[in-house]
Protein backbone atom coordinates (compact mmCIF):
# COMPACT_ATOMS: atom_id res chain seq x y z
CA UNK A 1 0.00 0.00 0.00
CA UNK A 2 0.86 3.79 -1.07
CA UNK A 3 1.95 5.86 1.97
CA UNK A 4 1.69 9.59 1.63
CA UNK A 5 4.10 12.19 3.44
CA UNK A 6 2.88 14.55 6.09
CA UNK A 7 1.05 16.97 4.09
CA UNK A 8 3.11 19.49 5.77
CA UNK A 9 5.87 18.62 3.39
CA UNK A 10 4.72 20.59 0.44
CA UNK A 11 3.03 20.34 -3.23
CA UNK A 12 6.43 18.54 -4.24
CA UNK A 13 5.94 15.76 -1.63
CA UNK A 14 6.76 12.08 -3.17
CA UNK A 15 4.62 9.08 -3.25
CA UNK A 16 6.27 6.73 -1.04
CA UNK A 17 6.25 3.25 -1.77
CA UNK A 18 6.41 0.61 1.02
CA UNK A 19 8.90 -1.90 1.03
CA UNK A 20 6.11 -4.65 0.74
CA UNK A 21 5.20 -3.09 -2.81
CA UNK A 22 8.28 -3.10 -4.31
CA UNK A 23 10.92 -5.57 -5.44
CA UNK A 24 14.50 -3.52 -4.18
CA UNK A 25 15.77 -5.70 -1.19
CA UNK A 26 19.37 -5.38 0.58
CA UNK A 27 20.34 -9.43 -1.07
CA UNK A 28 19.94 -7.33 -4.40
CA UNK A 29 22.52 -4.21 -3.64
CA UNK A 30 26.12 -4.00 -3.10
CA UNK A 31 27.63 -4.64 0.57
CA UNK A 32 29.92 -2.13 -0.01
CA UNK A 33 26.75 0.03 -1.11
CA UNK A 34 24.99 -0.83 1.64
CA UNK A 35 28.65 0.02 4.55
CA UNK A 36 28.07 3.56 2.72
CA UNK A 37 24.26 3.76 3.03
CA UNK A 38 24.44 2.91 6.74
CA UNK A 39 27.36 4.70 7.69
CA UNK A 40 25.51 7.96 6.59
CA UNK A 41 22.13 6.75 8.35
CA UNK A 42 24.19 6.44 11.78
CA UNK A 43 26.14 9.27 11.62
CA UNK A 44 22.81 11.53 11.23
CA UNK A 45 22.33 12.01 7.34
CA UNK A 46 19.59 10.93 4.74
CA UNK A 47 20.94 8.23 2.47
CA UNK A 48 19.43 7.20 -0.52
CA UNK A 49 19.61 4.39 -3.24
CA UNK A 50 19.34 6.44 -6.64
CA UNK A 51 19.50 6.28 -10.51
CA UNK A 52 20.30 3.33 -12.89
CA UNK A 53 20.63 0.88 -9.90
CA UNK A 54 17.00 1.57 -8.84
CA UNK A 55 15.92 1.51 -11.93
CA UNK A 56 17.61 -1.96 -13.08
CA UNK A 57 16.84 -3.85 -9.63
CA UNK A 58 13.01 -3.28 -10.19
CA UNK A 59 13.68 -4.29 -13.88
CA UNK A 60 15.43 -7.80 -12.73
CA UNK A 61 19.19 -6.90 -13.59
CA UNK A 62 22.25 -6.80 -11.82
CA UNK A 63 23.37 -3.12 -11.56
CA UNK A 64 27.15 -2.47 -12.16
CA UNK A 65 27.17 0.38 -10.09
CA UNK A 66 25.98 1.62 -7.12
CA UNK A 67 25.39 5.56 -6.54
CA UNK A 68 24.16 7.18 -3.20
CA UNK A 69 22.20 10.46 -2.50
CA UNK A 70 22.90 12.50 0.93
CA UNK A 71 22.25 15.55 2.42
CA UNK A 72 26.05 14.98 3.86
CA UNK A 73 28.19 17.74 2.12
CA UNK A 74 31.26 16.26 0.06
CA UNK A 75 33.80 17.42 3.21
CA UNK A 76 31.42 15.39 5.71
CA UNK A 77 31.60 12.22 3.15
CA UNK A 78 35.36 12.72 3.16
CA UNK A 79 35.36 12.78 7.22
CA UNK A 80 33.16 9.24 7.65
CA UNK A 81 35.45 7.55 5.41
CA UNK A 82 38.91 7.19 5.11
CA UNK A 83 38.35 5.25 1.67
CA UNK A 84 37.10 8.79 0.04
CA UNK A 85 38.60 10.71 -2.54
CA UNK A 86 36.64 13.89 -3.93
CA UNK A 87 36.34 14.57 -7.83
CA UNK A 88 34.45 16.56 -10.11
CA UNK A 89 34.93 19.68 -11.79
CA UNK A 90 31.54 21.25 -12.17
CA UNK A 91 29.89 19.79 -8.74
CA UNK A 92 32.21 17.64 -6.56
CA UNK A 93 31.29 14.26 -5.58
CA UNK A 94 32.64 11.79 -3.42
CA UNK A 95 34.03 8.77 -4.59
CA UNK A 96 34.38 5.73 -1.80
CA UNK A 97 36.41 3.15 -2.95
CA UNK A 98 36.70 -0.63 -2.32
CA UNK A 99 39.15 -2.30 -3.92
CA UNK A 100 37.59 -2.12 -7.67
CA UNK A 101 34.63 -1.15 -6.69
CA UNK A 102 33.47 2.26 -6.37
CA UNK A 103 30.44 4.07 -4.81
CA UNK A 104 29.43 7.53 -5.91
CA UNK A 105 28.26 9.76 -3.14
CA UNK A 106 26.58 12.86 -4.66
CA UNK A 107 25.44 15.87 -2.32
CA UNK A 108 21.43 16.81 -3.05
CA UNK A 109 21.95 19.25 -5.40
CA UNK A 110 19.69 21.77 -6.63
CA UNK A 111 17.08 21.61 -9.93
CA UNK A 112 19.68 23.51 -12.53
CA UNK A 113 22.64 21.23 -11.09
CA UNK A 114 24.08 18.52 -13.60
CA UNK A 115 23.97 14.70 -12.47
CA UNK A 116 26.62 12.98 -11.77
CA UNK A 117 26.91 10.86 -14.57
CA UNK A 118 26.90 14.22 -16.91
CA UNK A 119 30.09 15.28 -15.20
CA UNK A 120 33.23 15.92 -17.12
CA UNK A 121 34.82 12.49 -18.01
CA UNK A 122 37.32 11.68 -15.45
CA UNK A 123 40.99 11.82 -16.29
CA UNK A 124 42.69 8.37 -16.83
CA UNK A 125 45.02 6.64 -15.50
CA UNK A 126 47.64 7.53 -17.97
CA UNK A 127 47.34 10.93 -17.85
CA UNK A 128 49.34 11.95 -14.39
CA UNK A 129 50.21 15.56 -15.09
CA UNK A 130 46.53 16.45 -16.41
CA UNK A 131 45.15 14.44 -13.33
CA UNK A 132 47.20 16.99 -11.11
CA UNK A 133 46.15 19.97 -13.11
CA UNK A 134 42.94 19.24 -13.00
CA UNK A 135 42.93 18.49 -9.19
CA UNK A 136 44.86 21.87 -8.54
CA UNK A 137 42.13 24.08 -10.92
CA UNK A 138 39.30 22.20 -8.71
CA UNK A 139 41.24 23.62 -5.52
CA UNK A 140 41.93 26.83 -7.16
CA UNK A 141 37.70 27.30 -7.90
CA UNK A 142 36.89 26.00 -4.28
CA UNK A 143 39.13 28.30 -3.01
CA UNK A 144 36.91 31.38 -5.09
CA UNK A 145 34.10 29.86 -5.08
CA UNK A 146 31.90 29.24 -2.35
CA UNK A 147 29.20 26.05 -2.74
CA UNK A 148 26.21 28.03 -1.97
CA UNK A 149 23.61 25.80 0.50
CA UNK A 150 19.74 26.23 -1.14
CA UNK A 151 17.40 26.28 1.68
CA UNK A 152 15.42 22.72 2.06
CA UNK A 153 12.10 24.77 2.10
CA UNK A 154 12.98 25.84 -1.40
CA UNK A 155 9.75 25.59 -3.66
CA UNK A 156 11.24 23.20 -6.72
CA UNK A 157 9.72 25.96 -9.32
CA UNK A 158 10.82 28.89 -7.28
CA UNK A 159 12.68 31.20 -9.52
CA UNK A 160 16.66 31.19 -8.49
CA UNK A 161 17.83 33.68 -6.32
CA UNK A 162 20.32 36.18 -7.01
CA UNK A 163 22.97 34.16 -5.97
CA UNK A 164 21.78 31.08 -7.89
CA UNK A 165 22.32 33.15 -11.01
CA UNK A 166 25.53 34.11 -10.48
CA UNK A 167 26.78 30.45 -9.69
CA UNK A 168 24.56 29.16 -12.89
CA UNK A 169 26.90 29.61 -15.72
CA UNK A 170 25.43 28.53 -19.29
CA UNK A 171 26.60 29.16 -23.11
CA UNK A 172 24.72 30.80 -25.81
CA UNK A 173 22.74 27.58 -26.48
CA UNK A 174 21.69 27.05 -22.92
CA UNK A 175 23.99 25.02 -22.27
CA UNK A 176 24.80 24.52 -18.17
CA UNK A 177 29.02 25.24 -17.86
CA UNK A 178 28.69 25.09 -13.79
CA UNK A 179 26.69 24.85 -11.50
CA UNK A 180 27.98 25.01 -7.79
CA UNK A 181 24.86 24.40 -5.38
CA UNK A 182 23.40 21.85 -3.47
CA UNK A 183 20.03 21.95 -2.89
CA UNK A 184 17.34 19.42 -0.63
CA UNK A 185 16.26 16.09 -1.90
CA UNK A 186 13.06 18.04 -2.88
CA UNK A 187 15.08 19.74 -5.31
CA UNK A 188 17.31 17.40 -5.79
CA UNK A 189 14.97 14.67 -8.41
CA UNK A 190 14.43 17.97 -10.84
CA UNK A 191 17.57 18.05 -12.32
CA UNK A 192 17.50 14.40 -13.19
CA UNK A 193 17.36 13.45 -16.48
CA UNK A 194 14.49 10.82 -16.93
CA UNK A 195 11.60 9.51 -14.79
CA UNK A 196 12.92 5.90 -14.59
CA UNK A 197 16.21 7.02 -13.09
CA UNK A 198 15.02 9.09 -10.74
CA UNK A 199 13.79 6.78 -8.15
CA UNK A 200 15.27 6.99 -4.79
CA UNK A 201 15.41 3.82 -2.42
CA UNK A 202 15.66 5.23 1.46
CA UNK A 203 17.95 2.93 3.43
CA UNK A 204 15.81 4.62 7.46
CA UNK A 205 12.99 1.98 5.98
CA UNK A 206 13.52 0.44 2.66
CA UNK A 207 10.81 2.45 1.08
CA UNK A 208 11.27 4.12 -2.67
CA UNK A 209 10.39 7.67 -2.65
CA UNK A 210 9.25 8.27 -6.29
CA UNK A 211 8.04 11.96 -7.26
CA UNK A 212 8.01 11.49 -11.21
CA UNK A 213 5.80 8.79 -11.86
CA UNK A 214 8.87 6.51 -12.56
CA UNK A 215 7.78 3.28 -11.50
CA UNK A 216 4.85 3.70 -13.68
CA UNK A 217 7.34 4.20 -16.75
CA UNK A 218 9.30 1.94 -16.09
CA UNK A 219 6.40 -0.79 -15.86
CA UNK A 220 4.99 0.77 -18.96
CA UNK A 221 8.72 0.38 -20.38
CA UNK A 222 8.83 4.57 -21.39
CA UNK A 223 11.54 6.91 -21.39
CA UNK A 224 10.26 10.18 -20.45
CA UNK A 225 12.74 13.25 -19.71
CA UNK A 226 11.43 15.05 -16.86
CA UNK A 227 10.64 19.23 -17.24
CA UNK A 228 10.41 20.87 -20.01
CA UNK A 229 12.06 18.89 -22.91
CA UNK A 230 13.69 21.53 -24.89
CA UNK A 231 15.14 23.25 -22.05
CA UNK A 232 16.80 20.27 -20.84
CA UNK A 233 18.05 19.04 -24.22
CA UNK A 234 19.67 22.54 -24.31
CA UNK A 235 20.89 23.00 -21.04
CA UNK A 236 22.82 19.14 -21.71
CA UNK A 237 22.90 18.14 -25.15
CA UNK A 238 23.88 14.33 -24.06
CA UNK A 239 20.91 14.07 -22.78
CA UNK A 240 19.87 13.05 -26.48
CA UNK A 241 22.29 10.47 -26.45
CA UNK A 242 21.70 9.35 -23.02
CA UNK A 243 17.69 8.68 -24.15
CA UNK A 244 19.37 6.71 -27.33
CA UNK A 245 21.38 4.86 -24.93
CA UNK A 246 18.42 3.76 -22.74
CA UNK A 247 16.19 2.95 -25.28
CA UNK A 248 19.12 0.13 -26.64
CA UNK A 249 19.87 -0.84 -23.45
CA UNK A 250 16.67 -1.14 -21.94
CA UNK A 251 14.36 -1.99 -24.74
CA UNK A 252 12.06 1.15 -23.80
CA UNK A 253 10.41 3.46 -26.09
CA UNK A 254 11.16 7.22 -26.07
CA UNK A 255 7.79 8.75 -25.54
CA UNK A 256 6.77 11.31 -28.36
CA UNK A 257 7.32 14.47 -26.19
CA UNK A 258 10.76 13.60 -25.27
CA UNK A 259 11.68 12.21 -28.70
CA UNK A 260 10.19 14.88 -31.03
CA UNK A 261 12.54 17.61 -30.65
CA UNK A 262 15.87 15.67 -30.61
CA UNK A 263 15.75 16.00 -34.66
CA UNK A 264 15.76 19.50 -34.35
CA UNK A 265 18.72 19.51 -31.69
CA UNK A 266 20.52 17.02 -32.18
CA UNK A 267 23.06 19.74 -34.05
CA UNK A 268 23.55 20.66 -30.38
CA UNK A 269 25.98 17.94 -29.80
CA UNK A 270 28.64 19.42 -31.92
CA UNK A 271 29.07 21.87 -28.92
CA UNK A 272 29.79 19.40 -25.99
CA UNK A 273 33.35 18.69 -25.25
CA UNK A 274 34.93 16.02 -27.73
CA UNK A 275 36.65 14.20 -24.41
CA UNK A 276 32.89 13.57 -23.23
CA UNK A 277 31.38 12.40 -26.28
CA UNK A 278 34.45 9.57 -26.19
CA UNK A 279 33.07 9.11 -22.85
CA UNK A 280 29.17 8.54 -23.97
CA UNK A 281 30.56 6.66 -27.58
CA UNK A 282 32.15 3.86 -25.15
CA UNK A 283 29.24 4.19 -23.04
CA UNK A 284 27.16 3.32 -26.50
CA UNK A 285 28.73 0.50 -27.94
CA UNK A 286 31.13 -0.81 -25.12
CA UNK A 287 28.47 -2.30 -22.34
CA UNK A 288 26.69 -4.70 -24.51
CA UNK A 289 23.78 -3.21 -26.30
CA UNK A 290 26.20 -1.69 -28.84
CA UNK A 291 24.82 -3.41 -32.21
CA UNK A 292 21.31 -2.14 -30.92
CA UNK A 293 22.67 1.65 -30.06
CA UNK A 294 24.08 1.69 -33.71
CA UNK A 295 20.61 1.06 -34.87
CA UNK A 296 18.99 3.90 -32.67
CA UNK A 297 21.54 6.16 -32.72
CA UNK A 298 21.57 5.81 -36.98
CA UNK A 299 17.43 5.99 -36.73
CA UNK A 300 17.08 9.14 -34.99
CA UNK A 301 20.04 10.92 -36.58
CA UNK A 302 22.40 11.60 -33.81
CA UNK A 303 25.09 9.11 -35.50
CA UNK A 304 25.57 11.54 -38.17
CA UNK A 305 26.58 14.34 -35.22
CA UNK A 306 29.07 12.05 -33.37
CA UNK A 307 30.79 10.26 -36.37
CA UNK A 308 29.87 12.22 -40.01
CA UNK A 309 32.24 10.70 -41.74
CA UNK A 310 31.16 7.20 -41.17
CA UNK A 311 27.56 8.28 -41.12
CA UNK A 312 28.40 9.89 -45.11
CA UNK A 313 30.26 6.53 -45.74
CA UNK A 314 27.10 4.21 -44.98
CA UNK A 315 25.02 6.64 -46.51
CA UNK A 316 27.06 6.33 -49.87
CA UNK A 317 27.59 2.65 -49.49
CA UNK A 318 23.72 1.13 -48.15
CA UNK A 319 23.59 -2.66 -47.41
CA UNK A 320 27.55 -2.84 -47.84
CA UNK A 321 29.81 -5.22 -46.83
CA UNK A 322 31.61 -2.75 -44.60
CA UNK A 323 28.10 -1.72 -43.04
CA UNK A 324 27.34 -5.52 -42.43
CA UNK A 325 30.70 -5.86 -40.48
CA UNK A 326 30.67 -2.51 -38.44
CA UNK A 327 27.01 -4.42 -37.37
CA UNK A 328 28.85 -7.39 -36.74
CA UNK A 329 31.76 -6.47 -35.37
CA UNK A 330 29.24 -5.18 -32.78
CA UNK A 331 27.91 -8.18 -31.82
CA UNK A 332 30.79 -9.84 -31.47
CA UNK A 333 31.77 -7.15 -28.80
CA UNK A 334 28.28 -7.38 -27.29
CA UNK A 335 28.79 -11.35 -26.97
CA UNK A 336 32.28 -10.43 -25.29
CA UNK A 337 30.45 -7.99 -22.73
CA UNK A 338 28.03 -10.50 -21.68
CA UNK A 339 30.36 -13.49 -21.22
CA UNK A 340 32.63 -11.14 -19.06
CA UNK A 341 35.33 -10.89 -21.59
CA UNK A 342 37.45 -7.53 -21.59
CA UNK A 343 36.54 -5.44 -24.78
CA UNK A 344 38.82 -2.38 -26.02
CA UNK A 345 38.24 1.23 -27.52
CA UNK A 346 40.93 0.33 -30.03
CA UNK A 347 39.28 -2.13 -31.66
CA UNK A 348 35.68 -0.34 -31.55
CA UNK A 349 37.18 2.79 -33.41
CA UNK A 350 38.94 0.13 -36.05
CA UNK A 351 35.45 -0.71 -37.03
CA UNK A 352 33.65 2.68 -36.71
CA UNK A 353 36.26 4.14 -39.12
CA UNK A 354 36.63 0.70 -41.33
CA UNK A 355 34.56 3.00 -44.22
CA UNK A 356 36.25 6.16 -44.60
CA UNK A 357 39.44 4.30 -44.31
CA UNK A 358 38.72 2.10 -47.21
CA UNK A 359 37.50 4.99 -49.08
CA UNK A 360 41.30 6.72 -48.37
CA UNK A 361 42.67 3.80 -49.42
CA UNK A 362 40.98 2.50 -52.52
CA UNK A 363 41.16 6.46 -53.58
CA UNK A 364 44.77 5.64 -54.36
CA UNK A 365 45.88 3.78 -57.84
CA UNK A 366 45.34 -0.28 -56.79
CA UNK A 367 49.13 -0.73 -56.68
CA UNK A 368 49.50 1.20 -53.76
CA UNK A 369 46.49 -0.66 -51.49
CA UNK A 370 49.27 -2.53 -49.61
CA UNK A 371 51.81 -0.05 -48.95
CA UNK A 372 51.79 0.44 -45.65
CA UNK A 373 52.92 4.26 -46.00
CA UNK A 374 49.45 4.65 -48.06
CA UNK A 375 47.37 2.42 -45.34
CA UNK A 376 48.55 4.67 -42.30
CA UNK A 377 48.06 7.80 -43.80
CA UNK A 378 44.53 7.05 -44.24
CA UNK A 379 44.14 5.83 -41.03
CA UNK A 380 45.41 9.24 -40.30
CA UNK A 381 42.65 10.83 -42.28
CA UNK A 382 39.99 9.08 -40.76
CA UNK A 383 41.10 9.88 -37.08
CA UNK A 384 41.39 13.26 -37.59
CA UNK A 385 38.44 13.56 -39.44
CA UNK A 386 36.62 11.73 -36.34
CA UNK A 387 38.51 13.55 -33.47
CA UNK A 388 37.10 16.86 -35.11
CA UNK A 389 33.70 15.48 -33.14
CA UNK A 390 34.83 12.73 -30.88
CA UNK A 391 38.67 13.02 -28.82
CA UNK A 392 40.35 9.69 -29.45
CA UNK A 393 43.43 9.00 -27.26
CA UNK A 394 46.31 8.79 -28.88
CA UNK A 395 46.95 5.18 -27.26
CA UNK A 396 43.89 4.26 -28.84
CA UNK A 397 44.32 6.10 -32.23
CA UNK A 398 47.97 4.16 -32.38
CA UNK A 399 46.54 0.83 -31.88
CA UNK A 400 43.93 1.45 -35.04
CA UNK A 401 46.87 2.22 -36.92
CA UNK A 402 48.71 -1.02 -35.74
CA UNK A 403 45.83 -3.20 -36.59
CA UNK A 404 45.19 -1.85 -40.08
CA UNK A 405 49.18 -1.74 -40.83
CA UNK A 406 49.63 -5.34 -39.79
CA UNK A 407 46.47 -6.67 -41.95
CA UNK A 408 48.95 -7.16 -45.54
CA UNK A 409 51.07 -9.05 -43.55
CA UNK A 410 48.77 -11.24 -41.69
CA UNK A 411 47.08 -11.63 -45.21
CA UNK A 412 50.61 -12.89 -46.30
CA UNK A 413 52.43 -14.84 -43.61
CA UNK A 414 55.60 -15.37 -44.76
CA UNK A 415 58.00 -17.98 -42.85
CA UNK A 416 59.37 -17.53 -39.50
CA UNK A 417 58.30 -13.56 -40.18
CA UNK A 418 54.68 -15.22 -38.87
CA UNK A 419 56.17 -16.36 -35.42
CA UNK A 420 57.33 -12.97 -34.81
CA UNK A 421 54.19 -11.73 -35.50
CA UNK A 422 52.62 -13.65 -32.63
CA UNK A 423 54.82 -11.26 -30.90
CA UNK A 424 53.35 -7.89 -31.93
CA UNK A 425 51.33 -6.78 -28.72
CA UNK A 426 48.38 -5.46 -30.85
CA UNK A 427 48.30 -9.11 -33.23
CA UNK A 428 45.26 -10.14 -31.60
CA UNK A 429 43.43 -6.99 -32.08
CA UNK A 430 44.80 -7.32 -35.66
CA UNK A 431 43.69 -11.13 -36.06
CA UNK A 432 40.32 -10.75 -34.68
CA UNK A 433 39.62 -7.75 -37.29
CA UNK A 434 41.15 -10.33 -39.94
CA UNK A 435 38.96 -13.40 -38.92
CA UNK A 436 35.82 -10.66 -38.96
CA UNK A 437 36.85 -9.66 -42.41
CA UNK A 438 37.93 -13.18 -43.59
CA UNK A 439 34.12 -14.30 -42.47
CA UNK A 440 32.15 -12.06 -44.93
CA UNK A 441 34.69 -12.30 -47.60
CA UNK A 442 36.94 -9.47 -47.34
CA UNK A 443 39.70 -11.81 -46.70
CA UNK A 444 40.93 -15.29 -47.76
CA UNK A 445 39.31 -17.18 -45.11
CA UNK A 446 42.30 -19.78 -45.39
CA UNK A 447 44.64 -17.14 -44.26
CA UNK A 448 42.60 -16.54 -41.45
CA UNK A 449 41.73 -19.96 -40.27
CA UNK A 450 45.70 -20.67 -40.67
CA UNK A 451 46.61 -18.15 -38.05
CA UNK A 452 43.87 -19.35 -35.54
CA UNK A 453 45.49 -23.19 -35.78
CA UNK A 454 49.40 -21.13 -35.92
CA UNK A 455 48.12 -19.66 -32.40
CA UNK A 456 46.80 -23.15 -30.75
CA UNK A 457 49.77 -25.23 -32.25
CA UNK A 458 52.70 -26.22 -30.10
CA UNK A 459 55.86 -24.69 -30.59
CA UNK A 460 56.85 -27.69 -32.52
CA UNK A 461 53.98 -27.75 -34.92
CA UNK A 462 54.52 -24.11 -35.00
CA UNK A 463 58.28 -24.65 -37.04
CA UNK A 464 56.15 -27.36 -39.02
CA UNK A 465 53.60 -24.88 -40.37
CA UNK A 466 55.97 -21.34 -41.10
CA UNK A 467 58.32 -24.11 -42.96
CA UNK A 468 55.40 -25.21 -45.15
CA UNK A 469 53.28 -22.84 -47.03
CA UNK A 470 50.56 -21.37 -45.60
CA UNK A 471 47.07 -23.77 -46.49
CA UNK A 472 44.98 -21.12 -48.14
CA UNK A 473 47.09 -18.18 -47.67
CA UNK A 474 47.48 -15.35 -50.10
CA UNK A 475 49.12 -12.52 -50.93
CA UNK A 476 46.34 -9.68 -51.42
CA UNK A 477 42.93 -9.03 -50.54
CA UNK A 478 42.31 -5.43 -49.69
CA UNK A 479 43.69 -3.97 -46.20
CA UNK A 480 40.92 -1.54 -45.69
CA UNK A 481 38.79 -4.37 -46.91
CA UNK A 482 35.81 -2.29 -49.02
CA UNK A 483 33.94 -4.32 -50.99
CA UNK A 484 36.27 -3.99 -53.87
CA UNK A 485 38.49 -7.20 -54.54
CA UNK A 486 41.84 -6.15 -54.79
CA UNK A 487 44.82 -7.35 -57.51
CA UNK A 488 47.44 -9.16 -56.58
CA UNK A 489 50.60 -7.83 -56.59
CA UNK A 490 53.20 -8.48 -58.99
CA UNK A 491 56.62 -10.18 -57.79
CA UNK A 492 59.34 -7.96 -58.14
CA UNK A 493 62.47 -9.36 -60.18
CA UNK A 494 65.86 -9.85 -58.43
CA UNK A 495 67.99 -6.78 -58.75
CA UNK A 496 71.07 -9.55 -59.04
CA UNK A 497 71.06 -11.03 -62.51
CA UNK A 498 71.46 -14.98 -63.40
Amino acid sequence: MTQKPDSSAGAGAPRVIPRSDHPVSRSSISPNALRVLYRLKEAGFEAFLVGGCVRDIILGRHPKDFDVATDALPDEVRRLFRNCRLVGRRFRLAHIVYGREVIEVATFRASGAPPPSEEPVPMREEDEEEKLAAEQAASALDATQPLEIVPAASAANAAPSAAAVRHRVQDDHGRLLRDNMYGSIDEDVWRRDFTVNALYYNIADFSIWDYVGGLEDIQARRLKLIGDVETRYREDPVRMLRAARFEAKLGFDIDEASAKPIGALRGLLASVPPARLFDEATKLFLTGHGAESFRVLRARGLFAVLFPAVDRYLDQHPSSLVEQLLVQGLRNTDRRVDEDKPVTPTFLFALLLYGPIAAYIEALPPQRWHEPQAILEACDRALRAAQERVSIPRRIALGVRDMYSLQPRLEGPRGRRALRLLEQPRFRAAYDLLTLRAALGLADGGTAQWWTTLQAASAAEREQMVEAPAGGARAGGTPAGSDTKAPRRRRRRSRGGG
